[in-house]
């Protein structure tokens, strides 16, 4: 019985040794790596890839794939550049990888733009992985050097890309940018980076590309600001929060048919948001923050209540006064152009009667007040009652009685 027992053991550890000797045989014919391997394999291609982007090694980022695209970077200062793989799908010798893309533009940047990205990979006979296209991910914004290649002119507060544009109109931006950011560090403080990234692209649908939105969205509008999130300015941050890599985005179309004041005011109320974003949240109505953005790049230029707010103006000399201030949903892109309107010259004649009732000082305190909630209930209540020593329906009929008197 005993020798029977042996026996059997045996010829079971025989089978294990035999199932093993087989593994290890497959393994060695050309057995296809894990998900997680493959996964691996191609972080490993995507950190060579960054590497050569950073130390501007055509060879070495030849080495990982296409180079398509490559050359379209060359103008643009990077501080950083890394790639996060986050999925890998196999299929046979090709593979389709996402990833997050997060970058930063040297001495611009204190915290990194991020960007979902769809590479598609080829396994060669010696089963390395190479890059054969790299582009946005489904439902995300493009690059600029995804359009072209990036131009740059660097300004005394600022940075200027462009793709498609005569460096003579880069630069113009460079100057309306440079005139911009010591006006808003005047009226906010200087508690901000001090400077800006403008984005020139080369038509409206290149801007809303940049956006990932569609170009009806932005038909009228000269510029955006975006944050970190990728998002029109509103507000991704809370007070206090780390300030993300703002973008000032540029529709060439619409900011073609302003006059010199009106580019002015807009670059000005852009590199605003760029400079309140750290205490710009959720708890922030838009009427605040794209009217204390008017109402910095309004000020100092003379212009008076009846030329800045025409369409207000009429509704009000029609008898039509506002019962409220303007809600979120009246700034919408895709308003109705006069009810957009209104919106942002009553935003901005709220901002500046608080800066004529109460002062600058009390205004800026009031904004930042705000943001110090995290939710929007209760937040401007507060901050009227806590700054201003008001309350909302006070405040709401004495910015009624301030559209009267200013616009009347």
């Amino acid at each position: 019985m005993a020798d029977r027992g042996r026996v059997r053991g045996s010829g079971v550890l025989g089978l294990c040794l035999l199932l093993v000797s087989l593994l290890v045989a497959l393994a060695g014919c050309g057995g296809r790596p894990t998900a997680d391997t493959a996964g691996a394999e191609v972080q490993r291609v995507l950190d060579r890839r960054a590497a050569a982007v950073l130390a501007h090694d055509s060879r070495a980022y030849a080495a990982t794939g296409t180079t398509a695209g490559y050359a379209n970077l060359a103008a643009v200062p990077l501080a950083a550049w890394s790639y996060r793989v986050t999925a890998v799908r196999r299929a046979g010798d090709s593979a389709t990888a996402e990833a997050t893309l997060s970058y930063r533009v040297e001495g611009y940047d204190r915290a990194p733009v991020t960007a979902a990205r769809t590479l598609r990979l080829t396994r060669d006979s010696g089963g390395g992985w190479s890059v054969a296209s790299e582009r946005p991910a489904q439902q995300a914004g493009e690059q600029l050097w995804d359009q072209g290649a990036v131009s740059a002119v660097r300004g005394v507060h600022s940075l200027v890309l462009g793709v498609g544009q005569p460096a003579a109109r880069l630069r113009s931006f460079a100057d309306l940018a440079d005139r911009a950011v010591p006006e808003v560090s005047a009226a906010w403080g200087t508690d901000w980076a001090g400077h800006v990234v403008v984005l020139v692209p080369g038509s409206l649908q290149a801007m809303a590309g940049l956006l990932g939105s569609p170009a009806s969205s932005y038909r009228g509008i000269a510029a955006v600001t975006t944050g970190e999130t990728g998002g029109e300015t509103g507000g991704e941050t809370g007070g206090g929060a780390r300030t993300p890599a703002d973008r000032v985005v540029v529709n060439p179309e619409a900011y073609a048919q302003l006059g010199s004041l009106g580019r002015q005011v807009v670059l000005t109320h852009e590199t605003t948001h760029v400079a309140t974003r750290a205490h710009t949240n959720a708890a922030t109505p838009l009427w605040l923050s794209e009217g204390y953005a008017d109402w910095v790049g309004y000020r100092g230029t003379g212009r008076t209540p009846r030329q800045v707010a025409p369409e207000l103006r009429g509704a009000v000399a029609g008898g039509d006064v506002p019962a409220a201030l303007p809600t979120d949903s009246a700034f919408g892109f895709s308003a109705d152009p006069t009810r957009l309107a209104q919106a942002y010259e009553g935003g901005w004649l709220a901002c500046r009667m608080i800066a004529d009732r109460w002062g600058e000082t009390k205004l800026n305190a009031f904004y930042r007040s705000v943001a110090t909630h995290r939710n929007r209930a209760g937040a401007v209540e507060t901050a009227l009652s806590t700054v201003l020593g008001t309350s909302l329906p006070d405040f709401t009929a004495a910015w009624r009685t301030y559209l009267k008197t200013r616009l009347g």
